[in-house]
């Protein structure tokens, strides 16, 4: 697995609360959900080809993997 990089955020406490709510809708952490909102708004600006994209810890294998 790719070495991770630490990196402090401060959130509003009305944006956290949300981030933290939907997180547990989608059975993420926090991180993990903050982490996959990231790297979808970077493929959608053409910032981040899904070649490039780092596979999230805690994704299933696809069915072409199994």
């Amino acid at each position: 697995m790719a070495q991770r990089k630490p990196f402090l955020l401060r959130l509003d406490p009305a944006t956290h609360q949300a981030l933290e709510r939907w997180a547990n809708a989608d059975l993420r952490s926090l991180n993990a959900q903050i982490e996959f909102l990231l790297r979808c708004a970077l493929q959608d600006a053409g910032r981040l080809s899904p070649r490039e994209a780092p596979e999230p810890p805690d994704a299933a294998p696809s069915s072409e993997e199994q």
